[in-house]
């Protein structure tokens, strides 16, 4: 049984709540317009965290900072969908009066769950997930702090693209925005290979509360060998961290080249030498 695609918008949003108040939003779902069948569908709300530095996303541990799902109410949980057709989903998050303060984060989740009878009556499904992530902020008394721990660019690299990576931690109560510049240039032929204005090299990644997120960034299209000036500029929490770097790019087979001719060149060298001690002694004495 084949997986059904189909679109999801947005895939998240940040939302500000205020304790004892309401509020009304949506995600569209779509069914493409090449899909061969309708598409049936349910949604579901999960809670929303991260573990580890890389943010390995967790949709099944409820937390103290995903008491949201419990406020959460989604107002046509199933339905169906023909092919090139587009449904609205509305939800509603009452909050209650004593909401913490800070940040709440849960999941909507739309899956298609087609279950089919096999052989030996057993139930074969097959499921396609995908989730609208919701940031919110609830007011009332939060604690913003935060910093960037690393800002980090090689050296020397033996081969491209090259990782650049930010070690960037959260411990306030709410999720926080950290913004990314990088910019490269080839050193030997002075082109800007990313200008720090282009949309390419401007990126931001949410710091979620009480975690220390590893951020790493590929930089493509460099030279083979050579050498590139490459800026990464983090701004996050009020602070402006940045790295400047001359990055020598030495491929293997480079280096391995640059060693036989210097060893060719001695071994001229040594030739020359050799050859001119020699007839040095072959001269007759006078």
């Amino acid at each position: 049984m084949e997986d059904h695609a189909f679109t999801l918008m947005p895939m998240s949003q940040e939302i500000s709540l205020d304790p004892g108040t309401t509020y009304e939003g949506h995600i569209t779902v779509t069914n493409p317009a090449d899909a061969s069948s309708d598409f049936s569908y349910k949604v579901s709300v999960d809670p929303y965290g991260v573990s580890g530095e890389k943010y390995d996303v967790d949709l099944l541990t409820q937390y103290n900072r995903s008491l949201i799902t419990e406020w959460i109410t989604i107002d046509h949980p199933t339905g169906t969908l023909k092919p090139n057709e587009s449904k609205q989903i509305n939800y509603t998050i009452k909050v209650p009066k004593n909401a913490p303060a800070g940040g709440q984060y849960a999941a909507i989740t739309v899956a298609e769950d087609n279950a089919t009878q096999g052989n030996d009556n057993v139930i074969v499904s097959s499921v396609l997930e995908m989730a609208s992530v919701v940031y919110a902020k609830v007011a009332g008394e939060t604690n913003h702090d935060g910093k960037v721990l690393e800002n980090n660019i090689p050296s020397f690299v033996t081969s491209t693209p090259v990782t650049i990576g930010a070690l960037i931690s959260n411990e306030g109560n709410v999720h926080e925005a950290a913004n990314f510049t990088i910019s490269v240039t080839d050193l030997f032929t002075g082109q800007v290979i990313l200008p720090g204005d282009d949309s390419a090299g401007r990126y931001s990644e949410i710091i979620m509360p009480e975690t220390t997120y590893r951020s790493e960034r590929v930089v493509g299209n460099l030279p083979a060998v050579g050498v590139v000036k490459i800026n990464q500029t983090i701004r996050y929490n009020g602070e402006v961290s940045i790295t400047e770097r001359d990055v020598v790019i030495c491929p293997i087979w480079f280096m391995a080249l640059m060693a036989l001719t210097l060893c060719a060149f001695i071994a001229v060298i040594v030739t020359i030498i050799r050859k001119h001690r020699k007839r040095k002694k072959s001269r007759p004495a006078l």
